[in-house]
């Protein structure tokens, strides 16, 4: 049987996030998400949302917000690159996503994504602004991009 990418809806997807993801919770929202069957079985799913730094372009940027898969092999890849391409589709500049600082980005590697940064982590929350979420990690990330607009400029 070969890996299939099917559409998807929020809730299929976050109950993929809830049911397999190490470490986040399911997301509230989002732009769009993707499916990723084996035969029937839906084994995997990656959910798009707008980027979460303050700071970072919201309609020329998306941010993979989740990527969850039962463990099938390049299950992954096949979802991050299959992200890369909807986005560079759409008219995105740049799609990006952020894993934790002691993860190895071997799938993201495979998609064509390159290593940017590691923030310093922390959660949201500050002394004018709370309310914010803090049951997941907070400590250091690492940020994967893949650039669409330089890519197509220099070609």
């Amino acid at each position: 049987m070969k890996l299939r990418i099917v559409p998807t809806t929020l809730k299929q997807a976050n109950k993929l996030v809830t049911n397999w993801h190490r470490h986040h919770h399911a997301v509230v929202g989002h732009r769009w998400s993707v499916g990723l069957q084996l035969g029937d079985k839906l084994v995997g799913a990656a959910i798009v949302g707008r980027p979460v730094a303050h700071m970072t372009p919201q309609y020329t940027v998306a941010e993979i917000t989740r990527v969850v898969t039962d463990g099938s092999k390049n299950a992954c890849s096949k979802l991050y690159g299959c992200v890369a391409r909807i986005c560079r589709e759409m008219g995105f500049d740049r799609v990006q996503t952020s894993i934790l600082a002691t993860e190895p980005g071997t799938s993201l590697k495979a998609a064509g994504f390159k290593f940017s940064h590691i923030t310093q982590g922390g959660d949201w929350n500050r002394p004018s602004r709370g309310g914010r979420r803090t049951d997941q990690p907070q400590g250091p990330k690492a940020v994967w991009i893949k650039e669409f607009r330089a890519a197509e400029e220099s070609e």
